[in-house]
């Protein structure tokens, strides 16, 4: 059923296109020609990760975080306990870069939070002092207390 998933990603991947956040304006009534009619503000819409892939979400909120596919490392440490290091994240805002002296050493890291419930998550990378920490540059924390494993982990 492998196949099955590449066609399912497939049409995930085509519906995630044409989600994308709607801007809305006033438009002509069809029932009153020329009376405008106002409406209301879009929403935005959160990106989805494909069906048939191991993913993790927001364990507040259930909003899709990262793809197991983006997984690095699941030795890291935050501050409320054990947290995985991601290549890459949806879903996720970013707050101010500041420098933290972590347990690897000085760093310049951004707080992210959730998009859709605004909880703190864990941080990005953002600078590395240290030669042997660059790898980290660009990367993202997330600790395992916010995180839910969804899709295909039987």
């Amino acid at each position: 059923t492998a196949l099955a998933c590449i066609f399912q990603c497939f049409f995930c991947q085509r519906g995630q296109q044409s989600r994308g956040s709607s801007r809305t304006s006033p438009e002509l009534s069809e029932e009153h020609p020329g009376e405008m009619v106002k409406m209301t503000k879009s929403k935005t819409f959160q990106a989805y990760l494909p069906n048939c892939h191991r993913t993790y979400s927001c364990i507040h909120c259930r909003a899709h975080l990262a793809n197991h596919d983006e997984l690095i490392s699941k030795s890291f440490q935050g501050s409320q306990g054990r947290a995985y290091l991601f290549n890459s994240v949806v879903n996720v805002g970013c707050g101010p870069a500041e420098e933290r002296v972590l347990l690897t050493g000085l760093h310049a890291v951004a707080d992210i939070y959730c998009e859709n419930c605004k909880t703190t998550l864990g941080w990005k990378y953002e600078h590395a002092f240290e030669s042997s920490q660059k790898y980290k540059e660009g990367k993202f924390i997330i600790e395992l207390a916010h995180m839910i494993k969804d899709n295909g982990w039987e």
